[in-house]
């Protein structure tokens, strides 16, 4: 018999609970694992010695759907960054007594590329130190840019709702007879995906959006201007979706950074407002989608829930047949039917890897999304799940306050 432990990282997802729910189910099925622990707030509640008994928070199938339909992380998060254990191994030998005192066999860690780095540097650790612990990562994130994968759990639900919410704000800004035009930021660091996403609404028959500005393509102000006044001349309301990396003068965003060295982004969107207003003079808003992008399951994907469960349940299957310092993976077989198989890699080759737009998926003109990037996006956004509803409204799982300090 064997314990097991699971931590959730990084920024919030629609599936990131999901996959938690995923991880529970299977090892309950388990006879070779007994207790089932939460780390709060990621890696920092396995150096803390932070852990809560998931049994006992986790008690009824009613306790497991709504968790599995609740945005966020129900364990909470963080952005802590290990250290080279080579240098400094004072913080995994904090981890390690943990996991020991604990009698953990495995852990596993929900997250996206940082979290990667965490499973990578815990496993060669271990190894290095004779700890029979086994370190699975299972992925997650909204910006959908891991390597290896063919899409992380949490991005299809977070392009449904872009694709959703550009489509009625393309509703709205045509109510009026004046031209107009509004630019939309979305999140993504460096890689496009969720930006690209919202030319979903093209493979609708939608026009909007009428330009599309990743990260990926290179970007001038000039070329912008004269993108928009293009536009305006062929529709009366211009939706632009525009990735909030994409490369601008110094001093529009903060420059403050994470502990991974990441930028706090945010800020382009009103930039552009402030441009087109001043150099165009037409009806200008901006609307940042912000964090309604990544956590509003009641417009999730079904497809991105199951899969965001089931990769979890295969991590634990992972870990039971043996591996450590893996990260689970899906790849694609097919677009139509729309088939994946769930495997796993060695974490180095995800670790501090991003995972780009292809150049195909971007228009020749660096301002739209091609049509051959539909076949991608499309199953990802599929099917609505029954959401248990209150008084209207999702209903969701919550822990005491007292349990997460």
């Amino acid at each position: 018999m064997m314990n097991i432990a699971v931590a959730q990282s990084g920024g919030p997802t629609c599936a990131i609970n999901a996959s938690l729910v995923g991880v529970f189910r299977e090892a309950l099925k388990e006879q070779s694992i007994d207790a089932i622990f939460g780390s709060i707030n990621g890696i920092e509640g396995m150096i803390e010695n932070h852990l809560i008994d998931m049994k006992s928070m986790i008690m009824t199938n009613e306790d497991m759907e709504l968790l599995r339909q609740t945005p966020s992380t129900v364990l909470g998060s963080c952005r802590y960054k290990l250290a080279d254990w080579h240098e400094d191994d004072s913080v995994y030998q904090q981890i390690a007594n943990t996991l020991v005192q604990r009698q953990i066999g495995a852990f596993f860690y929900i997250g996206g590329n940082d979290s990667m780095d965490t499973v990578n540097k815990l496993s060669e650790y271990f190894a290095e130190k004779g700890l029979s612990i086994r370190v699975i990562g299972i992925p997650k994130t909204i910006d959908n840019d891991l390597c290896v994968t063919d899409h992380t759990p949490g991005f299809g639900s977070a392009a449904k709702y872009v694709a959703a919410t550009l489509r009625e704000i393309s509703r709205d800004s045509t109510v009026y007879s004046i031209p107009s035009v509004t630019v939309v930021e979305i999140m993504g660091r460096h890689a496009g995906w969720l930006t690209a996403s919202s030319a979903i609404l093209h493979a609708l028959g939608e026009t909007a959006p009428h330009l599309v500005y990743v990260p990926e393509a290179e970007f001038s102000l000039e070329k912008f201007l004269r993108d928009v006044r293009r536009q305006m001349t062929k529709h009366k309301a211009v939706i632009i979706a525009v990735s909030e990396g994409i490369e601008v003068p110094e001093g529009v965003q903060s420059g403050v950074v994470d502990n991974f060295g990441h930028k706090y982004l945010s800020g382009i969107g009103k930039y552009l407002e402030s441009v087109i207003r001043k150099e165009i003079g037409c009806k200008v808003r901006s609307i940042e989608l912000n964090v309604m992008q990544r956590c509003s399951s009641h417009i999730c994907s079904k497809t991105d829930i199951e899969e965001a469960e089931s990769i979890g349940a295969a991590g634990v299957r992972c870990a039971l047949s043996g591996e450590t310092g893996r990260v689970m993976v899906f790849r694609r077989v097919c677009d139509m039917p729309y088939t994946i198989v769930i495997d796993h890699v060695p974490a180095s080759e995800i670790a501090n890897c991003e995972k780009f737009l292809p150049k195909s998926y971007i228009s020749p003109d660096g301002n739209n999304i091609s049509d051959s990037a539909l076949s991608y996006f499309l199953p990802l956004i599929q099917g609505e799940p029954n959401l248990i509803m209150e008084c209207g409204i999702p209903k969701h799982f919550t822990l005491q306050e007292s349990v997460l300090k």
